[in-house]
This record gives structure tokens, sequence and C-alpha cells, in this order.
């Protein structure tokens, strides 16, 4: 477990921050700019002191205050990736990497070559850093951050100096590291498509406060990531297991709770998992077995809640076998159906606003509008 509770007091700005996660995985750090993000994971790595509180991986006691406990930056086996990769502009992409090689005096997680291979540095080794581009110089940047054999990768905000070509370039890679190693990583980020990419689990922070916190799936509920992301965004995510491709159709089968959902992505195999997010205004709500419809995917179920989400319009959530789908209508159409918890309801979503792909940790499917 990595296990976060600081508090840190700046003139009249205060975080106050508490949350675990299970290790390995990716613990996502989300919420606007200037909620504390930066300032949680610089006290995790040991770069700004706390006023108070506790840091602890996997049983190794980081920082305790209250006990006089505050190990130094570099004993605390930390990688850290910044947003300016911060590599040395003397040295060369082989140099930059050997660096850290030999400067990790620690047990080897991960081998050179590994690194190499997996972020397919090879053909940079002997270039000059000023020549790489963004996502290059962030690919070194992580490979360096590895080569230091760290127990816990930090990550903040890595792809906010990229251009939408470069942040693409760089997510699989990250994706990779999730996939491949077993180094824990806390990851920060403003850009809520990259922690649908990457994150197994999400704090939310608003205001210097962790405000929520836990997996992907049950955050995606709640309303202080509505606060964050916007009506736009709201969706539900959702576990998938691929059954098998239609050959008529050539759509991906998926069973979300006790359906099928039909979507388009990439090959893969049944069995393996898939991660859904379907956006609520991609959803309609139907009080009757649909008949004679363009639609295909129907997911029966039970109406669990409804709550109100802007003027005039409802969030609807519905059960549809263990997984929750959320649908926003309007609250007139809420009132013409007689829509209540517990009744009876059909989620219907148009195969061609989703799409994914398939990846080893749960990836993510998103909805397309």
């Amino acid at each position: 477990m990595l296990e976060v509770r600081v508090c840190k007091l700046r003139g009249d700005w205060r975080l106050d921050a508490e949350f675990s996660m299970p290790t390995p995985g990716i613990v996502a750090l989300f919420g606007r700019s200037g909620c504390g993000k930066s300032t949680l994971v610089d006290i995790i790595a040991g770069l700004v002191a706390a006023d108070s509180g506790r840091v602890a991986l996997d049983g190794h006691v980081l920082l305790d205050v209250a006990q006089h406990c505050d190990v130094k930056p570099e004993r605390r086996r930390i990688g850290y990736v910044f947003q300016d990769a911060k590599l040395f502009p003397h040295l060369s992409v082989a140099g930059n990497l050997s660096y850290a090689a030999r400067r990790a005096g620690s047990p080897e997680i991960v081998s050179f070559d590994a690194v190499i291979d997996l972020l397919a540095l090879g053909p940079l080794l002997a270039r000059r850093t000023q020549g790489l581009s963004g996502g290059e110089r962030q690919r070194v940047a992580i490979g360096r951050a590895l080569l230091c054999q760290p127990r816990l990768l930090l990550l903040d905000e890595p792809l906010a100096a990229l251009d939408a070509a470069r942040r693409a370039e760089v997510l699989p890679y990250l994706e990779a590291l999730r996939d491949q190693l077993a180094v824990p990583m806390v990851y920060v980020s403003h850009q809520f498509d990259e922690v649908l990419r990457l994150a197994t689990h999400l704090v939310l922070m608003d205001a210097g406060k962790t405000v929520a916190q836990g997996d992907l799936g049950a955050m995606s509920l709640r309303p202080e990531l509505r606060a964050i992301i916007g009506a736009e965004a709201v969706g539900s995510i959702v576990d998938a297991e691929v059954l098998g491709i239609d050959s008529a159709s050539g759509l991906h089968r998926v069973r979300v709770g006790a359906g099928v959902l039909a979507l388009r992505g990439a090959g893969a195999a049944p069995g393996s998992r898939w991660r859904v997010q379907i956006l609520a205004r991609d959803v309609i709500v139907a009080t009757e077995a649909p008949r004679s419809l363009s639609v295909r995917n129907e997911l029966a179920g039970t109406i669990v809640a409804i709550a109100a989400d802007e003027p005039d319009a409802d969030l609807v959530s519905i059960d549809v076998g263990g997984a929750t789908i959320l649908a926003r209508i309007t609250s007139a159409a809420t009132r013409s159906l007689g829509l209540h918890p517990g009744m009876a309801a059909w989620a219907l979503v148009k195969s061609v606003s989703l799409s994914g792909r398939s990846l080893a940790r749960a990836p993510l499917t998103k909805t397309r509008a």
C-alpha cells in the first residue's frame, strides 16, 4: 500500500490531503490547476517539507512528522518525472540514462536493456537531448527515472507541455509501464482523458483537499468528479469482458453487467478485459423493451437513482446487472415517463458512439458523440 496523510500551510492556503492505494498500480491525482496536486507529490518525494503527517510505502515509513522521521529524498528510492524533462543538455541520451543507472545503488527492478526496449529508446541513444522532440524527451526522462530503480514513480503533468500529437505518441509507453512493470505510480494530471487511459485508482482534489477516492468505476458516479470535468464529459466507466467479434457487423461484443454491448475497437481476444466509458449524453432511457429501432445496444436494468444534474436535466442511474449506467435526460422526460427508483428500464446506446481498444489491464473504450 501507498499511504499518504499530510498537511502543509502556505500563507492563507492549506493542503490537507489523505489517500491510500494498493500497489502496484497507477493512482491519478486529478483536479483543477492550483488544487495542490504538485505540492502533494513534492511532499511524497521529500522535496517539500510537510507541517504534519505521514507517508509510507509498502510498510516503509518515508515521513512521520510526529516521530521526527524524514527520509532524505535521495534515499527514498522515488523516481520523479517533471512536466519539463530536465535532461542534462551536455550528455547524449545514453549518457543521461547511464548517469541514472550508475547512481541507483539499489536492487535492480528493471534492467537497462528492458528500459530501452520498453520505451523504444534504441534509435535515440547517440543523439543529443537538444535535438529531441518533446515526446522523445519525455520518454528519455521516464527511462532515466526508471533506471534509478525506484520503489515508486511520480509523474507530475508529464504530458502538459506536449501538443496533441506528442501526447498521443507518449501515452502508449505509459500504458506499457503500467502493464509490464510492478512499479507503483502517482500520476498528476488535469486532463481526464489521460486519467481514463492510465489510472487504476483515482483521487479527486479540490482547494487543497482530497475530496474523494476509489476505483474509476465508482468515481465516475461521484458528483465531485462531475463538478470538475463538466456536464458534457459525465458518464459511467465500467469494466467489460470481450466475448468476440460479430461476423456480420465486424463489431466487438463485450459483456457489461448482465448485458452485451457492440462496439468498435482494435482486435482483442475473447476473455480479455476492456474499460468502457459511456457518456451520459449518449444514453437513451426506455421504459419498455425496445422494438424496431436502429439502436443495437439495449441494456436491461433497474433505475436506482435520479438526481438533478443541470437546469432542466436529470441524471438517471440504471443498474444493468452489477454495472451502473448514467443517462442524462430532460426533467420533462423524467416526469412524462414517470421514472422512479426501482422501476424497470432499458439503457440504449448507439454502437457508433462507442469505440475502443484492448490492453492488458482494463483499457479504455470511450464514447464519441
